[in-house]
């Protein structure tokens, strides 16, 4: 691994100290860090050129528009953000120290059949409303319409799915300060907005920006979720796990906040295997993965042990992992640890599978063999799996939504097209990577990078793509508000009249 490879031992968020706006990098510094990334790219990134993009046609024209002018540090990490998204890695990022924001709108935003609702949140009754009932929708932030405004200020996920990055960007809005910089859009305060509705009629109204101290709460439904943001020792208290699994009218529930490390959370997996004992008599069973953001493979392993026969092999995932070849024991590891071999670390049965399953197999992206590992495949062996399991051959719906993410995904593509089983929600943030962390040496801007590409069973890889439901079922208004689960009960009104 060369030098300037960093490999961070833990994740650097977006709190980290205030970045001072006026620190300055020369045009040799920027050509030299850009460099350093050029080499990565080429070197380790499992995405770079997959989609046609040529990010070194954008590169020199960046250095071109510099001349002998000085850049900010946060202006490179604006161009290397829109660079690194349109490679299309759903996993990957560059940041650097974030700028400390002194203005935020007293407002919060929410995503509703493609439109922006605005909306305010009661704190003494924990719950959102319309700002303006006769105009709910927003249609313009100073003059620039919000469809503008939405494709430009998450450049990192411009190619992510059409209503993930409509549902993220939207989030975005209330850091307004933040959007406008990265617009490079000078920002007044108070700034005005323009309201509309279903019948066309707009209200133009001026909004003062508030301080952080009273900046409205962000609308998330994860935030509607007791508990929903799991820490270690959480996910072995049953207390707390127990508000995940029901057993009511007949149809067993489980919601899944986060994919957890088997290891990690022993008291979770055993409360989840003593729930499915109880489950065996149920009519129908419901795993919720809406907004889990991932983790490990471990939970789709346990699962499995339900839900497959037990004399089944299906080859679920197929993996090129890229590499000096041949793939060196630590490169191994990592696939291993996501439940990844090559065929001929597999049985015979298995083996098998892999053959009929290759026959039809049609990648979307053929990858360079002198590059990318021979493929790797996530296999369901039910005679390896379903030991001292039993096999619940009832309906079972996993309900998902744009939010589901890396593991996540995973296990919804896993699962969908297997006997018995339907996704339902909306489609999902699919990604898998196998993700290499670095730092650029003059910048000491930090990022992320996909050294695997991972495909689906009908070909099409998961970053950018994600999952189609099944059974199409978005929120409603009342589901914005926290007044319902809209999606899970209109799901368990479909399971009750079939």
């Amino acid at each position: 691994m060369k030098i300037y490879i960093v490999i961070l031992l833990s994740i650097f968020t977006f709190n980290c100290n205030a970045q001072n706006e006026n620190e300055y990098l020369t045009k040799s510094q920027i050509e030299y860090d850009l460099t350093v990334l050029d080499e990565i790219l080429q070197n380790t990134s499992s995405y770079q050129g997959l989609n046609g993009y040529e990010y070194k046609k954008d590169f020199d024209k960046f250095l071109n528009t510099i001349e002998d002018k000085q850049i900010t540090k946060f202006d490179f990490e604006i161009f290397l953000s829109k660079t690194i998204g349109k490679i299309g890695d759903r996993h990957s990022y560059i940041r650097g120290k974030r700028l400390r924001n002194s203005l935020f709108f007293p407002l919060a935003f929410a995503p509703l059949d493609n439109k922006v609702l605005v909306i305010d949140y009661n704190r003494e009754n924990k719950d959102y409303h319309l700002y303006n009932t006769e105009f709910p929708y927003l249609k313009s932030i100073n003059n620039i319409p919000i469809e503008e405004l939405i494709s430009q200020i998450l450049p990192k996920d411009i190619l992510a799915p059409k209503q993930t990055h409509f549902t993220r960007s939207i989030r975005e809005l209330r850091e307004i300060e933040n959007v406008f910089k990265t617009l490079n859009i000078k920002l007044p305060n108070p700034i005005q907005i323009t309201l509309t509705n279903k019948k066309g009629l707009n209200k133009k109204i001026n909004i003062k920006l508030v301080p952080k101290a009273e900046r409205q709460r962000i609308w998330d439904e994860r935030f509607r979720v007791k508990n929903f943001f799991l820490k270690e020792e959480e996910s072995n208290d049953k207390e707390i796990i127990k508000q995940f699994f029901t057993l009511k009218n007949n149809i067993g529930y489980v919601r899944i906040v986060d994919m957890l490390d088997k290891e990690d959370s022993p008291i979770f997996f055993e409360f989840l295997n003593n729930f499915m004992s109880k489950a065996k008599q149920t009519d129908a069973l419901i795993i919720d993965v809406r907004d889990n953001g991932g983790g490990t493979r471990d939970l789709i392993q346990e699962f499995a042990g339900y839900l497959i026969h037990p004399d089944s092999v299906y080859v679920v995932n197929a993996t090129k992992q890229r590499g000096k070849l041949p793939l060196n024991d630590e490169l191994k590891e990592y696939l291993h640890y996501r439940f990844l071999y090559s065929k001929n670390e597999l049985d015979k049965r298995e083996q098998k599978a892999i053959d009929k399953f290759m026959t039809s197999f049609k990648p979307m992206y053929n990858l360079d063999n002198s590059k990318f590992s021979d493929y790797h495949y996530y296999i369901l062996n039910g005679q390896k799996i379903t030991k001292d399991k039993y096999l619940y051959d009832k309906p079972i719906y996993i309900l998902t939504n744009e939010r589901s993410f890396s593991a996540a995904s995973v296990f919804i593509s896993v699962f969908k097209g297997l006997p018995n089983i339907k996704i339902a929600g909306v489609n999902t943030d699919g990604s898998s990577g196998n993700s290499e962390r670095f730092e650029l040496p003059n910048s000491e801007l930090r990022g992320k990078i996909s050294t695997m590409v991972s495909f689906q069973k009908d070909g099409n890889i998961l970053d950018g793509i994600g999952t189609k439901p099944d059974i199409l079922i978005e929120r409603n208004l009342d589901q914005v508000f926290w007044k319902e689960d809209y999606q899970l009960n209109k799901l368990i009104r479909i399971i009750e009249q079939e």
